[in-house]
């Protein structure tokens, strides 16, 4: 019997824990599996090892997991593999097949059009769009960042899209934001690349806040992704990759 493993990264904010929850149980309802559990990577409960252990309890066969993760850095390509292996030792009779984060998507870049849409302001040529995502020193984490930038500046011609992240990688938020007082823009949207509320949303909304005391230009904080329906028919997308024969298996499992 195949059994699917929802991976999410976990948070120490119970609100974040309790929207993913939420969203993995929307995914669940799409998919057939009878046998069909949730996890966290760290800092929320069930660990992968304890839902892991669950879907065999339950008479899994054979289990799919996937990386509920926006990009691929070291949790999709290391952390959580080096748990999987664990577990697929403990349990060899049990087939694994471990799938992508949701990675470069177009539905994550009508999104992004729909969050500034939110906004209710109009964007123009004197609008500038920062995408802010969280970082990773994993080279990939920017390179694929900066593809969905470049996805979302084809559909914004007439304004200029930039990346930058909140840790481990160039441009930071911080830099991002002194840099952009020099361009020539009124407007600045702020579109925060994650899934859910925390912390490092709150040190954005307090870095905004603090340059908008002193500048000219009008800040725009975005809403941060969601677990929107988009992303679950990525999910969804993910899972029929894993699915037959010749299914597409992570080169990190």
């Amino acid at each position: 019997m195949e059994a699917i493993l929802y991976i999410c990264h976990g948070s120490r904010v119970n609100e974040a824990a309790a929207q993913a929850v939420n969203f993995i149980k929307e995914c669940m309802k799409r998919q057939s599996n009878i046998i069909q559990e949730y996890c966290f990577l760290e800092l929320a409960s069930p660990t992968i090892e304890d839902a892991y252990a669950t879907c065999v309890q339950r008479g899994a066969t054979k289990i799919i997991a996937i990386p509920v993760l926006l990009l691929t850095a070291a949790h999709a390509k290391h952390d959580i593999p080096d748990v999987l292996h664990k577990m697929k030792n403990l349990f060899p009779e049990v087939e694994l097949k471990y799938g992508r984060p949701i990675g470069v998507s177009e539905k994550m870049v009508d999104i992004l059009e729909e969050r500034l849409l939110e906004t209710k302001r109009k964007i123009t040529d004197q609008s500038l769009i920062l995408l802010v995502g969280r970082g990773s020193s994993d080279p990939d984490v920017k390179k694929d960042l900066s593809h969905i930038a470049d996805l979302l500046q084809i559909r914004m011609p007439n304004t200029t899209v930039k990346d930058c992240y909140l840790t481990a990688a160039t441009p930071s938020f911080e830099d991002a934001l002194i840099q952009v007082e020099s361009y020539p823009v009124n407007q600045i949207f702020i579109i925060p690349y994650l899934l859910f509320t925390g912390l490092l949303m709150q040190s954005m909304e307090k870095a905004i806040g603090e340059i908008q005391r002193t500048s000219e230009q009008e800040f725009v904080l975005c809403h941060y992704l969601g677990y929107h329906p988009k992303i679950e028919k990525v999910i969804g997308e993910r899972i029929q990759e894993l699915s037959g024969e010749s299914a597409y298996v992570s080169n990190y499992a």
